[in-house]
């Protein structure tokens, strides 16, 4: 007898022969699909207007990593600000692991990119062409016929022309809506390395979407690998109550299904014709899912058409399956969400109260302090300033004790935006500031209106 577990040592969109089983889900239809649908509406608008967007002149994303040179919201992010990025990995990486022990793979289902573009495009557009799962795999039957080169002729065109539009939308990330802008308008002659590089990127998200399709998610995605990894028991996941479906069984009429053993389950594999990885959910939470939710769609469809309860096939966890209970959030789910929530917190304030210059001060090397007629002693120091911002700054640099006296050697510092300068000034101070040959005081920068943009603390080299 076939183990029950034997589903697991196989991957259903491969045969035992190890080819591949071309998957025809059901359009799915429902709530939950509306709202995916919903979601996916918005994050591709937000993908394919993004760096046509301009906040204080600057587009609202760039990830310019050619010139090392990032923007977010508008603001820019430059190699000095690479604790920031560190930070957000390390930030990062804790949110993935913590948000799928919580929420399992809800980012599958209704955020990732493969499952947006793969569903809420692509798919959608052979669902209008060739229509529903029974009649593509009827026209993949057919013979070469004027209908069948007509539509799979045309679907393949519309997929490209989506995949280059795709490819370029990912440049400008890159490079800048003005300089892609640039690209198009001129001679195809003046870019032909660029022009090569945008048709095999067009030709890899073709290929995805066009040909590899699920096996992004069941094969290569390393994420779905972590499922099995960070899951438990208390995990959201989208899974099958077995033990209000189990025994399943074909509907009867006018039969008591408690009487005759059965459960709600009324075995239509509807579930089973809607999912896009090819996988029968009532097995349990397999690694191929997706969380979806095109099987809770289904699966209440039916439950309503035969005038049961919803929720068969939910957002639950196998803990809760287990004991019957409702679906509710335990008290380490809140801990963690509070934690999630906490992590954002955190880089939102690093990011919005990053300082707009970066200032860097440091003696310079080599040299000896000097006395000066009035007997303050001087150090030499070189300057380095960043302006991140959008805005030129007139900068000023102002001792925070009054008996502190600041020389720049040469013009007063000004910032173009997004500049870097460099220079060097004198920091003079009595000799009663001295304590075993050093000194230490504060140096206020100063934008034109007198607003404090940093502060920097310096050490300054005296006599014994």
């Amino acid at each position: 007898m076939e183990s029950e577990e034997s589903f697991r040592d196989a991957i259903a969109t491969v045969d035992a022969d190890g080819k591949r089983k071309w998957v025809y889900p059901k359009k799915p239809k429902g709530r939950y699909t509306t709202a995916r649908t919903w979601v996916s509406v918005f994050l591709l608008v937000i993908l394919f207007t993004a760096p046509f967007i301009r906040i204080g002149g600057e587009p609202l994303a760039l990830f310019n990593i050619i010139e090392r040179k990032f923007i977010i919201f508008g603001r820019v992010f430059w190699p000095q600000d690479f604790h920031l990025f560190g930070l957000a990995m390390v930030t990062l990486v804790i949110f993935i692991a913590l948000f799928t022990v919580v929420y399992g793979r809800l980012f599958c289902g209704w955020v990732c990119p493969q499952t947006i573009f793969m569903e809420g495009v692509f798919r959608k557009i052979e669902y209008w062409i060739e229509g529903d799962w029974k009649q593509q795999m009827k026209l993949n039957k057919a013979p070469w016929n004027r209908e069948k080169v007509v539509k799979k002729v045309g679907k393949n065109i519309i997929f490209f022309l989506i995949s280059f539009i795709i490819a370029n939308t990912f440049l400008a990330y890159i490079i800048g809506s003005e300089e892609l802008f640039s690209i198009i308008t001129d001679p195809p002659s003046e870019h032909l390395g660029g022009l090569a590089a945008i048709l095999i990127f067009s030709g890899v998200f073709y290929g995805v979407f066009a040909r590899f399709r699920e096996q992004v998610c069941t094969t290569v995605c390393p994420y779905g690998r972590l499922q099995g990894v960070l899951l438990d028991r208390q995990s959201v996941v989208v899974a099958y109550d077995h033990g209000r479906g189990e025994s399943r069984g074909k509907i009867r009429k006018n039969e008591d299904r408690a009487e005759a053993g059965k459960g709600d389950c009324i075995d239509c594999g509807h579930c089973v014709h809607v999912c896009p990885t090819g996988i029968d959910i009532r097995n349990g939470t397999q690694l191929e899912c997706i969380n979806c939710t095109a099987c809770m769609d289904a699966c209440d469809a039916m439950m309503d058409a035969v005038d049961l309860k919803r929720g068969l096939i939910r957002y639950t966890s196998e803990e809760q399956i287990q004991t019957g209970g409702p679906f509710v959030f335990s008290t380490r789910a809140k801990a963690f969400t509070v934690v999630l929530v906490l992590l954002i917190g955190i880089m939102v304030t690093l990011l919005v109260n990053r300082s707009q210059v970066e200032a860097t001060i440091l003696r310079t090397p080599g040299m000896l302090y000097q006395t000066e007629e009035n007997g303050d002693i001087s150090n030499l120091y070189n300057y380095k300033f960043v302006n991140k911002s959008n805005d030129d700054i007139d900068l000023h640099i102002v001792p925070v004790d009054s008996a502190v006296d600041i020389r720049i050697i040469g013009k007063v510092p000004k910032l173009d935006k997004q500049e870097v300068i460099e220079g060097a000034f004198f920091i003079s101070l009595p000799p009663s500031y001295f304590e075993v040959g050093k000194a230490k005081t504060e140096l206020l920068l100063l934008d034109g209106e007198g607003n404090e943009i940093d502060k920097v603390k310096v050490s300054v080299m005296g006599p014994l």
